[in-house]
């Protein structure tokens, strides 16, 4: 009889002990999990639920001794990696097991090139010289599809998209295929086209190395896609799990339910009568270019032209979605309407005003017109101000009396749905999605007639997600906002914009009302868009019952 391989990762009972003064004694408490050779295991939850600390755990990378493991079993290939020194783990770690961690400008040396930051993993874990070292990366670069590799492969992290950046992490964590992948988020800043590609690339790994891989996302169109097995944390405890039908599709914890009820539909809402007000702000023959960049080591890098003769339209009272994968311009376009970046040509005019055309002076004036959202809050946001200063400052810059200013940022937070207690905390206490309202409330502090959304609910668990979303189609009801909405995920914009434009290569290829394009899309590229949205064929329970 044949013996039969231990699996790839057992967590047994596994606890992980949180510091004094936190909101629960334990971030994760009794987890078993298993992940078989060849098995894709999808870890799901909300924000703060353990999942991010049990990939921690098991490379060995949490925060001790503030948190820590203190109870159970982490078995990689039937190996104990408790007890493990750092020397034993960093043996382990990129040959053996590999990470793809979610944020990747962070966890990127900003210091050093794409090409040598994979070349250092090829160099500490194989024995291949320099060329065949460059050539290996240069592989992986082309595997994970990423425009021009030997351009990139001599580019630093900040000179790349946020996506292009994902998939060199990816890369890097693919390189030495490894037996165990633990992916923290792989996907969530990447479009639908390349997340398919990503997903597909996991799976190639999968039946070509017998690889396991942990999968912890919280988007179920990508569970639905690619995994085997679905494992639900709540508040660290694993609440249900299953087979991906039975989870997705008969789930029984209400816990479960409730997440999966609060993914957006694919299906459009009914159209909205034709929104014929007046037009807030019209783009016209914008062009950007971004010059060849470079130098003596890391070599010539070509100019992209990120923005090429676009014109538009935003109505007010009206949602213009911009979708488009990453690199195709759509941040460029937030950021030349926001005059946050300079333009090559063309005019932005906001109530007939050329933005592109204004002195400083009368730029400042007019800022307080239109407004954004930027999608990292945290970023956005001075981690040493309060929130009730931040919300305040633009008006007070613009000569509001301080006081006033003040009451009027806590009567936003209710607006926004947080606590006016709240207005006298900093960024860092509170939750993703709780940073991401505290931005909208910021913008809305100025009264804009325009707000330009740049991904503002990419990075938030769906129920957080549905939460964002609603509040901001209730504000641009209620206060007669028109919003500029860029967003790669295409189930968003299903559901919020009435309109949405399509690019590719800074031009736009397809415009239209949002259910026309999605019912009917014309153009060649729009149709892939629509095709490679991950978890397609997947209807939601809830939503399958509507139907019905």
């Amino acid at each position: 009889m044949t013996k039969k391989n231990p699996p790839v990762l057992a967590l047994r009972k596994l606890e992980i002990s949180l510091p004094k003064g936190a909101d629960r004694p334990y971030a994760l408490e009794g987890l078993d999990l298993t992940i078989e050779s060849g098995e894709i295991v999808c870890l799901v939850g909300e924000s703060g639920s353990g999942k991010s600390l049990c990939a921690g755990a098991i490379m060995g990378l949490l925060p001790e001794p503030h948190v820590r493991v203190t109870g159970g079993a982490i078995r990689f290939m039937g190996e104990e990696l408790r007890g493990k020194t750092d020397a034993e783990m960093r043996k382990l770690r990129g040959a053996d097991i590999s990470m793809i961690f979610q944020e990747p400008m962070t966890a990127l040396n900003p210091q050093k090139t794409v090409g040598w930051q994979i070349d250092e993993m090829l160099r500490l874990h194989t024995k291949m010289n320099k060329s065949e070292r460059k050539a290996r990366a240069i592989e992986m670069l082309e595997r994970v599809h990423i425009p021009e590799p030997p351009s990139a492969y001599n580019a630093y992290p900040h000179q790349i998209s946020g996506g292009q950046r994902q998939r060199v992490m990816i890369a890097m964590a693919l390189t030495l295929s490894p037996k165990l992948i633990i992916a923290d988020e792989p996907t969530t800043a990447l479009d639908v086209t390349t997340q398919l590609q990503i997903l597909k690339l996991i799976r190639e790994l999968q039946k070509d190395e017998g690889a396991g891989v942990l999968f912890i996302t919280h988007d179920f169109g990508v569970v639905a896609e690619i995994a085997d097995k679905v494992a639900v944390l709540c508040r660290g405890e694993l609440v249900e799990s299953g087979t991906t039908d039975a989870v997705l599709n008969h789930p029984q914890h209400p816990y479960t339910r409730a997440l999966i009820s609060a993914v957006p539909a694919l299906t459009p809402p009914p159209v909205k009568p034709v929104i014929n007000g007046p037009v807030v702000l019209k783009g016209t023959g914008l062009k950007k270019t971004f010059a060849a960049r470079g130098g003596l080591l890391s070599g010539k890098r070509t100019a992209v032209t990120a923005v090429k003769d676009l014109t538009f339209q935003l109505h007010q009272g009206e949602t213009l979605g911009v979708v488009g994968e990453s690199g195709s311009g759509k941040t460029t376009v937030s950021r030349i309407v926001t005059r946050l970046l300079e333009c090559d040509q063309g005019s932005v005019e906001l109530d007939g005003k050329d933005l592109l055309a204004c002195s400083p002076r009368e730029l400042r004036a007019m800022r307080k017109h239109i407004q954004m959202v930027f999608q990292d809050p945290m970023a956005s946001l001075n981690p040493r101000k309060r929130v009730v200063d931040l919300i305040a400052q633009g008006p007070i810059v613009h000569g509001t009396n301080p006081a006033q200013a003040r009451d009027a940022a806590k009567k936003l937070l209710e607006l926004v749905e947080l606590s006016p207690a709240a207005a006298n905390r900093f960024p860092h206490e509170f939750s993703g999605g709780q940073r991401q309202r505290i931005g909208i409330a910021r913008a809305l502090a100025m009264e804009p007639k325009v707000i330009v959304a740049d991904e503002p609910v990419s990075a938030l668990d769906v129920s957080v997600q549905a939460q964002v979303l609603k509040l901001l189609a209730d504000l641009r009801d209620r206060l007669n906002l028109s919003l500029l909405f860029v967003t790669h995920d295409l189930r968003v914009a299903a559901q919020l914009c009435d309109r949405i434009i399509v690019m590719q290569k800074g031009e736009i290829v397809e415009s239209g009302l949002t259910a026309e394009v999605f019912a009917n899309p014309q153009h060649p590229y729009t149709q892939n868009l629509l095709s490679s949205i991950p978890g397609r064929d997947w209807t939601p329970p809830s939503l399958q019952a509507d139907v019905a």
